[in-house]
């Protein structure tokens, strides 16, 4: 069958294909945009080490989560950055600790994944979902569960019978979602994987579980966000390790329980949908054709569009929308030398050329809010550092911050070579993108 088919494709193989092809496709946007909007660019403190991250993105009340590495780079925690302070968010008993997607809940509600002290009997290693510069970051084989953060208190999500889940979104309303393990070892699973799993909804009221169904066919799936109109989105297919979403057949959406297929750019798998606004919008990647490269997407009334790369780039993947259709995400070499995009009204703009001289490389984009702000990771040529960042829009609501005086609007977008990244960054974000080995 051909889905099973599939299981058997090795993490190592997808990888290998993709540092050897060359780009087929010619479907680069153009890179200069008269009369952008300009942006400041905030580096974030980490909590200690050289790696800070803020995938979970900025919320409508500009709080940055993510994670960062302790000292020492071999472990990281999930943080909150709230008014220019840092907040380490602790684990649940574990090494590491991450908020590794967009949260979308603006009343102070974070929600992520974390290790506990317990080894995975099974040998799965969910932990090597924590990225540190040794990639892994030490004690990848403890268990990894879903965690709710509030007030300072961090509290673990159950799972469905089995040993490992995820939390990776949260609306408004309180809910959550994300994966959880089943008690069924499954023996068409690809090895390490052993458990089936499944995509829920956890609340809003304590105790609250809603199993969502896979598509027909599929044996596994996995909720990445859900909206304030409680529309969930992520993937759906056959049964491999689950962070890399190599086993993601179909990009999907539930709506009132169903599952619907979004379609896909031609390929069969690493197709995924990371985002969902209020409006209804999706984006995400799908593989095109052949299953060699990954390009953005944008899902709208039941129409995929392939936003395609920067120029001279192979690789995209859109992670989030806000509101005004605005989408962030990623444009990678071949190489993972990556750059941050920015895309709207049908023009997809590399982030950094709109940021002022001397600002580090924006290298992967976590999440944008509904006023435009854009938070994520950098490089900085300068310390070799990898900083989170938040990068803020100087339009009429920011115009009173000191660093967007005068800075308003540019005629055309700053030209910036193509930075060649350190090896050890390109690695970090070829695991960050979910391709060769998985990671958040």
């Amino acid at each position: 069958m051909k889905l099973r088919t599939l299981t058997c494709i090795s993490l190592v193989t997808i990888f290998a294909t993709l540092t050897v092809l060359i780009p087929l496709s010619a479907q680069n946007q153009p890179e200069k945009r008269k009369g952008h909007v300009r942006y400041m660019v905030k580096e974030l403190p980490t909590l200690g080490g050289t790696f800070g991250n803020g995938f979970g993105g900025p919320n409508n009340r500009g709080w940055v989560t993510g994670d960062a590495n302790l000292a020492g780079d071999q472990t990281e925690h999930g943080f909150l950055w709230r008014d220019g302070v840092m907040t380490d968010l602790g684990t649940l008993g574990g090494l590491n600790s991450s908020v590794p997607t967009p949260v979308r809940n603006d009343r102070g509600l974070i929600t992520g994944v974390a290790q506990t002290a317990t080894v995975d009997p099974l040998g799965e290693f969910w932990g090597t979902s924590f990225v540190c510069t040794a990639v892994p970051c030490e004690g990848s084989q403890n268990l990894e569960i879903g965690f709710l953060w509030q007030d300072g208190v961090m509290a673990p999500l159950p799972t469905l019978g089995g040993n490992n889940g995820a939390s990776l979104g949260a609306n408004n309303r309180g809910q959550v979602v994300g994966v959880a393990e089943t008690a069924i070892q499954d023996p068409n699973c690809a090895p390490p994987q052993v458990l089936d799993f499944a995509a829920l909804i956890w609340g809003p009221k304590p105790g609250e579980i809603q199993v969502l169904p896979t598509f027909p066919g599929d044996s596994v799936a996995a909720a990445t966000a859900i909206n304030d109109r409680g529309d969930v989105v992520g993937s759906s297919g056959v049964c491999a390790f689950p962070p890399s979403f190599a086993f993601s057949v179909h990009a999907v959406l539930w709506r009132h329980g169903r599952v619907m297929d979004l379609g896909n750019l031609g390929g069969n798998m690493l197709n995924v949908a990371f985002a969902i606004n209020n409006r209804g919008q999706v984006v995400g990647q799908s593989a095109l054709s052949g299953n060699t490269f990954t390009h953005a997407f944008l899902w709208q009334d039941g129409v995929m569009t392939d936003l395609g790369t920067l120029p001279g780039d192979s690789i995209s993947m859109a992670t989030d929308i806000n509101k005004k259709g605005q989408v962030v995400g990623n444009s990678c070499d071949i190489n993972f030398n990556c750059r941050t995009f920015l895309w709207e009204n049908g023009v997809m703009t590399d982030l950094s050329t709109l940021i002022p001289p001397g600002s580090p490389q924006l290298t992967f984009a976590g999440g944008i809010n509904d006023r435009g702000e854009i938070a994520g990771s950098a490089f900085d040529q300068t310390t070799g550092a990898s900083p989170a960042f938040l990068a803020v829009p100087c339009d009429e609501r920011h115009a009173k911050d000191k660093e967007c005086q005068g800075r308003a609007q540019d005629p055309v977008a700053i030209r910036r070579p193509h930075v060649v990244l350190p090896e050890n960054v390109r690695e970090q974000l070829r695991k960050r993108l979910r391709f060769g080995g998985g990671s958040h």
